[in-house]
């Protein structure tokens, strides 16, 4: 059997190499095959150094500075680039009169600018992430209920979103198809049954799946006929899936009757509208793809001094 540990450093290079390759292929679709910027080639001379600021221009929680040190470095690795992050990320920042700094810089010109609008569009959308997350855990946050992301992401950006949303409180759910069994609607209409997907899926844990880390199965339910399937097979998560808030009590209700105890996940229509009324003791947690695939770009800007 895989040793757990060298399997979850196997995962994390996975995703530390997905984020180089998106940052390459960001880089190539702005900078083209050369790379070069040639409006800098034409107007700046190659070893002019520049120092500026990156300001925040509307309340926000602060995510994502040091994308500017990453991307510079992927465009340069020689290159020198020095930056003093002036508030600490997962931190609100309100805005009132004037833009706000939130970080220095001082680099090569001609690549920091090349560098310039990948990175801010990441920070600003990190930002936007960090900041919607941050008014749905701060809601939930008296009822103990976590708010998990999901994997409505815009693609390749999931690293940075689910780093977002860290930073805005809120908690990581499986990153993608490969490192958790989260058993949908779908699977269940293939499979048959709640009660088969959950035995198949323990087949798998058994055999061809033995090595994956996380052994926790979880199996979306939409009726507590469905729920009481889940039980009975001693799901570890179980996913009330379009359940308004009353069905939910009921859920909760016929949960604590049982001698097994799942973790409980509400998620599907929850909203910022409604949010309070799923906040019911019993639920563990809500997702919420709205946190990733609605959130709006906060304004920032780089600023030469």
């Amino acid at each position: 059997m895989t040793n757990p540990n060298t399997l979850c450093t196997q995962v994390d290079h996975f995703k530390d190499h997905l984020v180089e390759q998106i940052l390459a292929l960001a880089m190539l679709e702005d900078l083209g095959p050369g790379p070069l910027d040639v409006t800098s080639a034409a107007t700046i001379p190659q070893s002019e150094r520049c120092s500026a600021k990156l300001v925040l221009k509307e309340s926000a929680v602060v995510c994502g500075l040091n994308i500017f040190d990453t991307v510079v470095k992927c465009l340069s690795p020689e290159g020198k680039i020095e930056i003093v992050e002036l508030v600490k990320e997962g931190t609100f920042v309100e805005v009132k009169d004037k833009p706000v700094p939130v970080a220095e810089i001082s680099a090569d010109a001609r690549t920091l600018l090349a560098a310039e609008r990948l990175s801010l569009n990441l920070i600003q959308r990190m930002c936007g992430v960090a900041t919607i997350t941050s008014t749905y855990t701060k809601i939930a946050a008296p009822a103990s209920i976590q708010i998990l992301d999901t994997r409505k992401t815009m693609p390749g950006l999931r690293s940075f979103d689910r780093r977002a949303v860290k930073a805005g409180g809120g908690t990581n759910h499986r990153f993608g198809l490969f490192d958790a069994i989260l058993i949908k609607d779908n699977h269940v209409k293939a499979a048959g049954s709640v009660t088969k997907a959950l035995q198949q899926a323990r087949k798998y844990l058994q055999g061809e799946g033995k090595d994956l880390e996380n052994r926790n199965i979880e199996v979306e339910v939409t009726t507590l006929d469905e729920l009481a399937e889940a039980l009975a097979e001693k799901a570890e998560r179980v996913l009330l899936d379009n359940m308004p808030p009353d069905l939910v009590r009921q859920a909760i209700a016929k949960i604590k009757e049982n001698a097994h105890q799942p973790f409980v996940e509400v998620s599907g229509g929850v909203n910022l509208a409604n949010l309070e009324s799923y906040l019911i003791p019993g639920v563990n947690a809500i997702s919420i793809g709205a946190i990733t695939h609605s959130a709006k770009n906060i304004d920032l800007s780089l600023e030469f001094e």
